[in-house]
C-alpha cells in the first residue's frame, strides 16, 4: 500500500470565502495570499491519488488560531472520510492554547479520527518548548494512542512565505517533554534527523519520524540516501503537501535515489501502515 502521509483538505466554504476567513487569521492570510497557494477537496484528493497511484492519504485541514474553525474544518474531514473510507484517514485541527482543545480531540477521535496535526507553533501562537501550552494537546494523543504532525522547518537557507523561525533546540525541547507520544516532524524535520548520530537525541526522538514534505523545493535525491546512511528509513513518512505539490512530483527522486525496493516501500506506505496502525 502507498500512502501520503501529508495532504491539506479545506472545506468549500472557506475556499469560496477565504478572504472573510483571511481577515481573522494573519496566518492563514499570509498563505493564502501566496501565489503559489492552492486549495483542495476530497475530489481533487483522490484524483492526485489515483494519477500518483497512491492508495490512501492522511488528510487535515488549515490549523487555524481560533478554535471554532479548527472545529469547521474537522467536521469536513470527518464528513470526507465517512464517504471515502478505504482512502482517507483524517487527522484532526486543534489550537493547542484554545479552551476546549481537548475536547475537541475527544470529539474527532470518537468519530474516526486518528491523528492530530499539522500543528503550526507560529501561526497558532504557542510556544512548542512550554509543557504549560503543549501538554493539553499531547497528553490527549498518549492517553488515544494517537500520533502527532508538528510544522518544522529549515532554520537556513532562502526565505519563503510560511516559514518559521523556530530554533530545532525548541523542537528538541518538544519531543523532551512529550514522551511517549509518536510525533511526525515534517519537512524532514527541518533537518532534525541528521542529528540521531547523536546518540543522545537518537535515545530521545525514539518515538519521532520524519515527512517527505515539500522535498522538491528544498533536497536533490541524496537526502533519501542520507537517511538510509542514518539507519533512519523505519523513520521517513512519504508526504507529498498536496495540493501544494502531487506525489507523483516526488517519485522520479525516489527512484534515483539508490534505496532498495524494500527501503522504497518503507517510506511510501510500510512505515505509515504499522503507525496508524492499518
Amino acid at each position: 500500500m502507498k500512502i501520503d502521509f501529508h495532504v491539506h483538505i479545506t472545506p468549500p466554504q472557506i475556499i469560496k470565502d477565504w478572504q472573510k476567513y483571511a481577515k481573522k487569521e494573519k496566518y492563514f492570510s499570509l498563505l493564502s495570499k501566496n501565489p503559489h497557494n492552492k486549495y483542495a477537496g476530497s475530489k481533487d484528493i483522490i484524483a492526485a491519488l489515483d494519477e500518483s497511484g497512491f492508495d490512501r492519504a492522511v488528510i487535515f485541514g488549515f490549523a487555524f488560531k481560533d478554535q471554532g474553525l479548527c472545529r469547521l474544518v474537522n467536521d469536513y474531514v470527518i464528513e470526507e472520510i465517512g464517504r471515502h473510507p478505504g482512502r482517507l484517514t483524517g487527522f484532526i485541527s486543534v489550537s493547542p492554547n484554545a479552551r476546549g482543545a481537548e475536547k475537541e480531540i475527544d470529539r474527532c477521535f470518537a468519530a474516526g479520527l486518528r491523528g492530530v496535526g499539522e500543528l503550526y507553533p507560529d501561526g497558532q501562537g504557542f510556544n512548542i518548548e512550554n509543557e504549560k501550552e503543549t501538554r493539553a494537546v499531547t497528553g490527549a494523543c498518549i492517553e488515544r494512542g494517537i500520533p502527532l504532525i508538528l510544522h518544522v522547518n529549515e532554520p537556513v537557507g532562502h526565505y519563503y512565505i510560511g516559514k518559521n523561525d523556530i530554533p530545532l533546540k525548541k523542537t528538541e525541547q518538544f519531543v523532551n517533554n512529550s514522551r511517549n507520544l509518536k510525533i511526525i516532524l515534517a519537512h524532514w524535520g527541518g533537518g532534525l534527523l541528521f542529528y540521531e548520530t547523536m546518540k543522545e537525541i537518537k535515545d530521545k526522538f525514539r518515538d519521532v519520524y520524519y515527512d517527505t514534505a515539500v522535498t522538491p523545493f528544498l533536497y536533490d535525491s541524496r537526502i533519501y540516501r542520507a537517511a538510509k546512511a542514518l539507519g533512519l528509513c523505519g523513520k521517513i513518512l512519504f508526504g507529498s503537501d498536496f495540493p501544494l505539490l502531487p506525489p507523483s512530483n516526488y517519485l522520479p527522486a525516489l527512484e534515483e535515489s539508490g534505496l532498495s525496493p524494500e527501503e522504497k516501500q518503507l517510506i511510501l506506505g510500510a512505515n505509515a501502515e504499522k503507525l496508524l496502525k492499518i
